[in-house]
């Protein structure tokens, strides 16, 4: 599980240029189901057949990372950038890059006006993203052009996965490989199931909920579950009052989300989560966010309406080229899941 959450995260996948992950994913998921498709939108959709008379169930999470896309290039060969989804322009500065090219990758660092030579009035500013720029080492329009660099190329942090401590785990884009691992590992190990599962993995999440919109529509579930990330409020900097989940504590449970636009959960799926996790022993959290929303605020409102909740894996500094989870939340996420779907 470790193994495929760092070939996850390492791999490139901003909204829209998915493909990479999608391979992955399709080579560790393909012997354990059924059907597998990618639709027009680009989901990847597999499915378990249930019998006939049995109830089909939607579990989404989307592939996608918040990244950047080459905006422009100066007569100098500098690479000016536009965000993909929401990142916060300090997280950006002086970080380290990769451009997705037809050539292949290249690195870059993002800089801007040196504090050396900045006024006392600059000195004390937030940098903004419009005055960064990418060096990519390039001496010229020309010489970046022909490296392969052009508007809409792909820019990822370059952001390696590593292990702090015992089940502690660091890398890019868990928002939201972990939820993708832990689809693929409810997959490979439910049994007995007699629901048809369909497993989505999501495109274009971070930029409006797009894939978990169009394939929902396709799928028409009787029950959905979107499996995502949410913030922990356990460190310097945030009080738990503001994010009251805890890494470690097992998979919080999303009663609502998003404020006006986001979900409020359904009460059969909250109580199903409830009851198997009592029954099982299973530990979760509950969390009411007024934050960002998931793949299950548009499953929701889906045709006629589609009964849905919402795990999510505790998880620090999430949009930014670090993020850190707990693997035994991960762990509870899937057992979770899998003995749901066995019940039902």
């Amino acid at each position: 599980m470790k193994q495929l959450l760092e070939k996850l995260s390492n791999a490139p996948g901003v909204s829209g240029h998915e493909e990479a992950v999608k391979d992955i994913i399709r080579a560790e998921i393909v012997p354990y189901v059924n059907h597998i498709e990618v639709d027009t939108m680009g989901n990847l959709i597999v499915t378990r057949d249930g019998d006939i008379d049995k109830p089909s169930i939607m579990l989404a999470a989307h592939l996608d990372e918040v990244g950047l896309i080459v905006r422009y290039i100066d007569n100098d060969g500098y690479v000016f950038f536009n965000p993909v989804g929401g990142l916060f322009d300090q997280t950006l500065l002086n970080q380290k890059m990769v451009v997705h090219t037809r050539n292949g990758k290249y690195f870059g660092v993002i800089g801007s006006k040196p504090p050396h030579v900045m006024k006392a009035a600059e000195y004390d500013k937030v940098i903004k993203k419009d005055d960064m720029f990418l060096d990519i080492g390039a001496t010229s329009k020309k010489d970046a052009e022909k490296m392969g660099i052009e508007i809409g190329n792909q820019i990822t942090f370059d952001s390696r996965f590593t292990v702090l401590h015992d089940d502690i785990v660091a890398g890019k884009a868990f928002d939201n490989r972990a939820g993708c691992v832990v689809l693929v590992e409810t997959i490979k190990r439910m049994k007995d199931v007699k629901a048809t599962v369909h497993a989505v993995f999501t495109v274009q999440e971070e930029v409006g909920l797009k894939g978990a919109k169009t394939s929902a529509y396709k799928l028409n579930p009787d029950f959905a579950f979107a499996i995502d990330v949410t913030i922990a409020g356990d460190h310097p900097g945030i009080s738990m009052k503001e994010a009251p989940v805890k890494m470690g504590a097992g998979p919080a449970i999303i009663v609502s989300d998003g404020e006006s636009r986001g979900i409020i959960a359904s009460k059969i799926i909250l109580d199903r989560i409830k009851n198997t996790a009592e029954e099982y022993n299973i530990p979760i959290q509950l969390e009411a966010s007024g934050g960002g929303t998931t793949d299950g605020a548009l499953i929701q409102l889906t045709r006629a309406g589609i009964p849905t909740g919402v795990i999510s894996i505790p998880t620090r500094y999430i949009h930014t080229p670090h993020s850190v989870i707990d693997m035994k939340d991960l762990e509870a996420s899937i057992n979770l899941l899998t003995k749901m779907l066995e019940s039902w």
